[in-house]
Order: C-alpha cells, then sequence, then structure tokens
C-alpha cells in the first residue's frame, strides 16, 4: 500500500506493511550520514510545520515519502557529495530567505595580507639594493677603476651566508641543533658523502666560476653604458634561462614564453641601435647579454646537476662559493694589479666605504632574493628587478648625459614586457578561461535579478509553506 505523496497520512496504521519492514532494517553509517545531509531531513527540522512527531518521524524512516536509503539502487558512491565551501554554504541561504541567489564574497584571509604586505617589502628591498648596487658600482669606477677586485671583494661576502642562516636558524626553529649538526645535516645535499674534495671541484667549483663572470661582466658593462641600459639588458637572462631550460631540462613548451624571449631579443637589438652601433656601447651591451647569459647557465646547470635546494643547503652552497672565492680567485687580482690592468698607487686612495656598501648592498640582494620566499610569491621578488629599471632611469636621468630617445624607451618597454610575460605561471590560460567565464556568468545573473517579478518573493514563501519530501 503507498499513498500519494500530497496526501499527510494521520494514524500508523495507513502504513502497517512499512513498520513491518523496521524488524529488518539495518541502517549503516553511510545510510546516516546522507540522511543527515538529505533536503528530507532538512526539511523535517526546519520547516514552517514543525513535524516533530515519532508518527512522522517513522514515516520518514519508511520511506512513505519516496526516500527508501535501504533500498539497493540508492548508494552513495552514485550520489557523492562534497561538503561546501563558505561561499557554496550561504548561496542557498540567500536563495531560501529572499528568492534569490547571493553572490559569493571575495575576501582576503589574514595570512594572505600578510604575504601581501610582506611581498611589498620584498619588492621595495629587492629595487632599492638592486639599483643601488648599480648605481654604487658607477660611482665607485670614478675613483676605483678595477672591476674585477670589485667583483672578488664582493663575492667574498658571500661566506656569510650560512652564518646568517644559522643565526636565524637559532632565533626561529623550535628543534635547536649545533653549528656542527646543521652543517652535517646541510651538507647531505650534496650526497650520502657529504661535501668532500671531489665534489668541492665538480659541484662547487664550476659555479663559483660562473658566479664571478656573472658580476664582472656586469660590472664591467657599467663602465662602458650607462646604468639604465645595463638593468634593463640583464633582465633578458630570464628569456635566457627559459631557452636554455625547453633544450637542456625539457620543460614544457610554452608559445607565451617563446613570444617574451622573441621580444628580449627584439629589445637587445633596439638598444644596440639607440646608440647608433658605435663600437663602445656595442661592446657594453655584449657584456651585459654576456652576463644575462652566464647567469641563466648558472641556475639552469644548479637545476640539472644539484636540483632544489632548501633554506640551509642554499646558505651552505653560496658560503662554498664565497670560500672557492677567497681560495682560488685571490690569485687574479693579485696578477692584474702586478700587470697594471687594474692598478691604484696606495691603499689609502682606494674607496673602502664604496667598496663596503657595494657588497653590502649586493649581499643583501642575494639574501631577499634567495630566501624571499619564505614569506611571500616568487614572482613579487622578480618584479621588484623589473622596477630597478625605472629607479636607474630616474637617477641616470638627473646625475648623466643620457638620452632617453624614442628607441631607447620603446626598447625598455619591450624588454619589460617580455619579462613580465616570463612570469605568468604555467596554468596562465586555464585561469584566465575561469576568469572570463565567472565574469560571463555574473553578467547574465544580474539582468535575472533586476527583471525579477516583486510578488516571487511571496510566491516562494508560499511554496515553502508546504515542505516537499520528495527528493
Amino acid at each position: 500500500m503507498r499513498r500519494s505523496p500530497d496526501v499527510s497520512p494521520r494514524r500508523l496504521s495507513d502504513i502497517s506493511p512499512q513498520l513491518r519492514q523496521l524488524k529488518y532494517l539495518v541502517v549503516d553509517e553511510a545510510i546516516k550520514e546522507d540522511l543527515k545531509w538529505s533536503r528530507s531531513v532538512e526539511d523535517l527540522s526546519s520547516g514552517p510545520l514543525g513535524l516533530t512527531s515519532i508518527e512522522e518521524r517513522i514515516l520518514r524512516i519508511t520511506g512513505y515519502y519516496g526516500y527508501q536509503p535501504w533500498a539497493a539502487s540508492y548508494k552513495r558512491e552514485e550520489r557523492p557529495r562534497d561538503s561546501p565551501g563558505p561561499a557554496e554554504a550561504q548561496a542557498p541561504a540567500g536563495a531560501e530567505a529572499g528568492g534569490r541567489t547571493s553572490h559569493p564574497c571575495w575576501r582576503c584571509s589574514r595570512a594572505q595580507l600578510k604575504k601581501m604586505f610582506w611581498g611589498v617589502a620584498v619588492v621595495l628591498c629587492v629595487c632599492s639594493s638592486w639599483a643601488g648596487s648599480t648605481q654604487l658600482a658607477k660611482l665607485t669606477f670614478r675613483k676605483f677603476d678595477a672591476p674585477f677586485t670589485l667583483t672578488w671583494f664582493a663575492t667574498n661576502w658571500n661566506v656569510l651566508f650560512f652564518p646568517l642562516y644559522y643565526v636565524g636558524h637559532i632565533c626561529k626553529s623550535t628543534e635547536k641543533q649545533s653549528v656542527k649538526q646543521r652543517y652535517r645535516e646541510c651538507c647531505r645535499f650534496f650526497g650520502d658523502n657529504g661535501l668532500t674534495l671531489k665534489v668541492f671541484f665538480t659541484k662547487a667549483a664550476p659555479f663559483g666560476v660562473l658566479w664571478t663572470l656573472t658580476n664582472y661582466l656586469y660590472l664591467h658593462a657599467i663602465k662602458k653604458v650607462n646604468t639604465t641600459d645595463v638593468s634593463v639588458l640583464f633582465c633578458c637572462n630570464k628569456a635566457f634561462v627559459f631557452l636554455l631550460s625547453w633544450i637542456v631540462l625539457r620543460d614544457r613548451f610554452m608559445g607565451v614564453r617563446i613570444v617574451a624571449a622573441i621580444l628580449a631579443i627584439a629589445g637587445i637589438v633596439m638598444m644596440t641601435y639607440a646608440d647608433g652601433f658605435h663600437s663602445h656601447s656595442v661592446i657594453g651591451i655584449a657584456l651585459v647579454v654576456g652576463s644575462a647569459s652566464m647567469s641563466a647557465l648558472y641556475k639552469v646547470l644548479f637545476k640539472l646537476l644539484l636540483g632544489s635546494a632548501k633554506f640551509g643547503e642554499a646558505a651552505l652552497f653560496l658560503s662554498i662559493l664565497g670560500v672557492f672565492n677567497i681560495l682560488f680567485i685571490t690569485c687574479i687580482p693579485v696578477i692584474l694589479y702586478f700587470t697594471k690592468v687594474e692598478y691604484w698607487s696606495s691603499f689609502d686612495d682606494i674607496p673602502w666605504g664604496n667598496l663596503c656598501g657595494f657588497s653590502v648592498l649586493l649581499l643583501t640582494f642575494n639574501i631577499v632574493l634567495n630566501f624571499g620566499i619564505a614569506v611571500t610569491y616568487p614572482t613579487l621578488m622578480s618584479v621588484g628587478i623589473v622596477f630597478s629599471v625605472p629607479v636607474n632611469a630616474v637617477v641616470d636621468h638627473y646625475t648623466s648625459k643620457i638620452v632617453f630617445n624614442g628607441v631607447r624607451v620603446i626598447a625598455i618597454i619591450i624588454i619589460g614586457l617580455g619579462f613580465l610575460l616570463l612570469l605568468l605561471p604555467e596554468e596562465w590560460d586555464v585561469w584566465l578561461v575561469k576568469l572570463l567565464t565567472r565574469l560571463k556568468v555574473r553578467k547574465k545573473e544580474e539582468p535575472a535579478e533586476g527583471g525579477a517579478d516583486p510578488g516571487s518573493g511571496a510566491q516562494s514563501k508560499a511554496r515553502r509553506a508546504r515542505p516537499s519530501f520528495a527528493r
């Protein structure tokens, strides 16, 4: 015997066949969970009629209104239900209250706001340290014309990376380790045997050479061309990293990054044309492009040979580069001094303040660039390098005779645009499609809400006066 769900039964005798099934009914935990989430139970507990009697509860469990959880055709796997998020949980409530769907409220969490705040601080720190070191190097060469010696002096400061990291480890970590324990743990980055003599010469020495070449070519280029051109051309290293990663590491091919690489190459050519292909500017531009290439080769080889490093491992590796510089590169400035390639009359004439200031700014730049990912997004750190270009341009405008003609401005814009395109994530096209889809859905919903009948709310309330128990 089965009644229509529109007829409300009043006696248990009306459903005596269903009551006999209660003897054999065993409700497992999965069905109980489904009962908890079902619309029928929600209507039972919050409906306007307040169905609370024992008879009506039995009617519900026995499936009188069409819901039979013990039926073989009903499986939890056939109707999966995800737990709603905050926006999804608010939408049904808004629909029941006013007859229309409420838009989800997008809010930034406290952690995201904190990360964005740190991101702004990191961008300013990267921009100021990189632009400051470039301008200070330009100022130093007026009194001390020795780019390789300056490179050697600044690289020696890399030995401070691991001590500074250990101080941070002592201040922040809950499980404090001794220097020896931390050193041994970080040495596992080089293999099971740790840092051996063979590992030092095969995995650390090549990167020490690339590090020295990158900085020396960059500083030597500052002597030839203005700092604006040097800083913007060095941004091309991002394009070189992509091309080398695509060839050597077999990274994913992305058309937008190929476009960015083409823009970078076009910007280099236009920057060369801006000064009329003079030998002085061509040599300077070639030095910057060589520096950017060495930087890209350093990054790609590091990923190929050593992989990714943790903070302690990266700090130890950079300190090892400083040790390598002290042990094996020190002889080169000495040779350059005695051959009078880089010569100074007396040590009193050396601007020690400029040298130490440049070294501190370069050390700060490398610290923020390597460890800033702990507090913010990696993309923001790269943006700081781009922002150093207009800073250098403003300084050059007031301190040098640079001419910002149309070709130079277009070249700067093209290289900056290519750099920003290289910062796009791999799934940028998927995110863009989702964003456009959401905007289209929102535009369709707004006219529908505006043209809704004012009496629809009353009609929906009238319909809710009779709860529907059928799913």
